[in-house]
Order: C-alpha cells, then structure tokens, then sequence
C-alpha cells in the first residue's frame, strides 16, 4: 500500500473544469441574496458579523493548530486540516441554517463577508500554519504554491461572481429573487455531485485510507461547531445567533479546498481525503444538528 503522504487522488482537467464552474455558480446565487442595503445594515450592528469572521478567520485555523499539535496526524492529512480551517463558509451553511431556526440572514451576509475576507485570509492562514508546522513545511517545499496564484483563482471563483450577484440584484431584485431560489438547490445538488463523483473515481483509494482521516474529521468538525457555538454565546449573541456561527464556522467550503488541492497538490491523498471526507461529513452533522435545533424550536 503507497503511503498516504505519497498518494494521489485522480481528478482529471475536464473535473476540475466543472468544479470551478460549480463553486462559481453556488457564489453567484449567494449573491443574488445580497445588496448595498444590508451591508449598510449591518453597519449599524456588527456585533455578530465580527464574531463570525473571528471564529472563522482567527480562531478556527489557530485551534486547528493546536488540534494538528495534539493529535500529531501524518503531514499530507494535517494540511488538509489546516485547508479546511483556512476556507470561508460554504453556501450549503445558509440552507442548514435555515432549517435550524437561526438566523438566515447574518448566515448570508456572513457567507458574503468571509468569501470577500478569504481572498486574503485563505491563502495567509493556509500558508502561515502549513509553514508553522515543521512536518507540513517540509511538504510546502516541494510544491510551487505562490499566494498570487491562489488569490488570482479565489478572484475568479469568489469575487467576480459575487461582484455579478450583487450587481444583478441592485438591478433585478425580483427576477433575482426567483433565480436565488432556483440556483440554491440546484447548487448544493452539483456540489455533492462532483464530491460523489470524485470519491466514485478514486473509491480503491479512499476506502484504502478512510480510516486515516475518520476520527480527524469528525472531531475536527465537532470542534468548529463548537468553536462557532461557544465564541457566540461568549460575546452575548442570541441563541438564534449561536445556532448560525455554529454552523458557519463548522461548515466549511471544501469545495474551495477541494480545488485548491487538485490545482496546486496534484491530488496529494491525505489532503485530498481529508477535505473530500469533510466535504460529506459536514453535511451530515449540519443536518442532525438542524434536526435537534429545530425541535428545540418547536419545544
């Protein structure tokens, strides 16, 4: 069996095509969500934007960190770990917040806000605790991985379709609207689509290494919800709010992370694995945390 460091997860030119397309298409619909109107609302009060960015951008990738410290997984898993740390929210967090009761809304604006953020912030924390870490280091020397390059394909991914978005709405608000509605789902479905997809075309692999990255990501996963959870009730938010940082930052994009991969890593397996197996779990845990929340509502 080839060592999980050396492994490389097959995801030809044609996948890669689509998965930008997709995750252009998923920051598109977000957008369609947003206009000027609320970010000058939240002006007014961004308390828990600030919070949110925090948990995600500061937080998250430090206690990762320390989780990577701790635990001492191999090195290619524990970039994986820090990729995913170093995403913003995916938009999946703004139908899973929904459903739990929380706060629509802010998980919106913060999805806006963090993939604006992560232009910057992706690459920087990626890069700053791939380097910090001695065993990840030495993996980051052998590849060419120039921020530029990753910050030219998160503008192409993120900020062009979220600039289109907004733009869209300020001119369209009802045909937007009825878009928003059409694009959300279809979005989610193409997203676990190609994740499906990539796990089908490289199942010897995966079910090889699974259980290098089972317990990893579930309690990595664990921890960001509880991160986003606990920061929220810290600073004094609603439960509503809590319930919405708690997914927002347990929630991640590992659809971005998942390109990021293929594009920059070639595939490299524990990365790989450890992002794809994210990419499942989190919907998984979302939606039983949804489920519970809910019928605390109802109660």
């Amino acid at each position: 069996m080839i060592d999980v460091n050396q492994a490389q997860v097959n995801f030809d030119v044609n996948g890669l095509f689509i998965l930008n397309i997709a995750l252009a298409i998923v920051m598109f619909g977000v957008a369609l969500g947003i206009n000027i109107n609320d970010f000058k609302q939240l002006a007014k009060q961004p308390k828990p934007i600030l919070v949110g960015l925090l948990s995600q951008f500061i937080l998250l990738p430090l206690i990762t960190f320390l989780l990577v410290l701790l635990v001492k997984p191999v090195p290619s898993i524990a970039l994986g770990m820090f990729m995913v740390a170093a995403c913003p929210g995916g938009n999946i967090s703004n139908f899973i917040t929904q459903i739990s009761k929380g706060n629509t809304a802010l998980s919106v604006s913060l999805t806006a806000f963090a993939s604006t953020l992560a232009l910057f912030f992706t690459p920087f924390n990626f890069q700053f605790y791939g380097h910090l870490y001695q065993p990840t280091a030495t993996i980051l020397k052998t590849v060419t991985l120039h921020p530029m390059d990753v910050f030219k394909i998160m503008i192409l991914i993120l900020g062009i379709p979220l600039a289109l978005g907004m733009l869209f709405n300020s001119y369209k608000p009802k045909m937007a609207t009825k878009l928003s509605a059409i694009l959300k789902p279809v979005s989610i479905l193409i997203f676990i689509s190609i994740v499906v997809i990539a796990f089908s075309k490289n199942l010897d692999i995966f079910l090889n290494y699974i259980h290098h990255v089972l317990a990893i990501g579930i309690g990595h996963n664990i921890v960001a919800l509880l991160l986003g959870f606990g920061i929220a009730k810290l600073f004094g938010l609603s439960f509503k709010n809590q319930k919405t940082l708690s997914i927002e930052t347990g929630i991640q994009n590992s659809g971005l992370g998942l390109l990021l991969v293929f594009t920059f890593f070639n595939g490299l397996g524990g990365m790989a694995v450890l992002v794809a197996f994210w990419g499942i779990w989190h919907i998984i845990s979302g939606l039983v945390l949804a489920y519970v929340w809910s019928k605390m509502d109802k109660k």
